[in-house]
C-alpha cells in the first residue's frame, strides 16, 4: 500500500526544527502541530485530513477535511485555526517538510498570524510526534470502526470526533481529563 507523501521535492523555504524532538511543553497555545494524513472512503476516493493540535492540552484546535492535499485545504486549517488562538498568542506551529508548509502563500500566512514555523527534519516521523499521534489516534478510536462514502460524511464525524476529544475523552498524559479542562486549568480559567 502506497502512503501518502506530501514531500514534493525541494522547491520552497525549509525552516528550522526549533523543537528538536523537546515535546514537553506544559502552557497552550505555546507550541503546535500540524500534518496531513490521508483517508480511503467506502466509495474509493480518498480525503486528506489536515487537523492542528496543542502540544500542552492535547486540543485540537483546527481540523479541516478536503478531496485536495491542496493549499486550499491548508489555507482553510489556517482560518479555522486564526479563530481559536487567543489575539496575543505566538506559538510555534511545528510539521513536516511537506510542500504545502514550504509553500510562500503558507508562509506569509504564518507571520500575519504571528506565528514561528518549526519543522521537522526530512523523513525523519519522530521529530513530527505529536502530528502523528493524532492521526494514529482519531483512526483506531473513530475512522477505522465506521463506514464513510463521503467528503461531506467525514466532515460530520470529525466535527462530532473534535467535539467528543477536546470536551470528554479524557487523557492520562494530562492526568485523566479532557483538554479543554486542562487548557482553562492552565490558563486560570477554571
Amino acid at each position: 500500500t502506497a502512503r501518502y507523501s506530501s514531500y514534493a521535492g525541494p522547491a520552497g523555504v525549509i525552516k528550522e526544527n526549533i523543537l528538536k524532538q523537546r515535546f514537553n511543553e506544559t502552557r497552550p497555545y505555546h507550541v503546535l502541530h500540524t500534518d496531513i494524513t490521508e483517508y480511503k472512503l467506502t466509495s474509493g476516493k480518498k480525503v486528506y485530513i489536515s487537523p492542528v493540535i496543542d502540544e500542552a492540552s492535547l486540543e485540537i484546535l483546527a481540523c479541516q477535511v478536503s478531496y485536495s492535499p491542496n493549499m486550499r485545504l491548508v489555507y482553510d486549517m489556517l482560518a479555522e485555526l486564526k479563530q481559536k488562538l487567543p489575539e496575543t498568542a505566538q506559538p510555534i506551529l511545528h510539521s513536516d517538510q511537506g510542500f504545502q508548509y514550504r509553500h510562500s502563500g503558507y508562509q506569509a500566512k504564518l507571520r500575519q498570524m504571528k506565528i514561528k514555523q518549526s519543522m521537522s527534519r526530512k523523513g525523519n516521523c519522530h521529530d513530527n510526534a505529536p502530528g502523528e499521534t493524532i492521526f494514529n489516534l482519531m483512526k483506531r478510536e473513530k475512522l477505522n470502526r465506521i463506514k464513510i462514502s463521503s467528503l461531506a460524511e467525514m466532515q460530520a464525524v470529525l466535527r462530532d470526533y473534535v467535539y467528543w476529544f477536546n470536551h470528554i475523552r479524557r487523557s492520562n498524559k494530562l492526568k485523566y481529563t479532557t483538554p479543554i479542562k486542562y487548557r482553562n486549568r492552565a490558563l486560570g480559567l477554571a
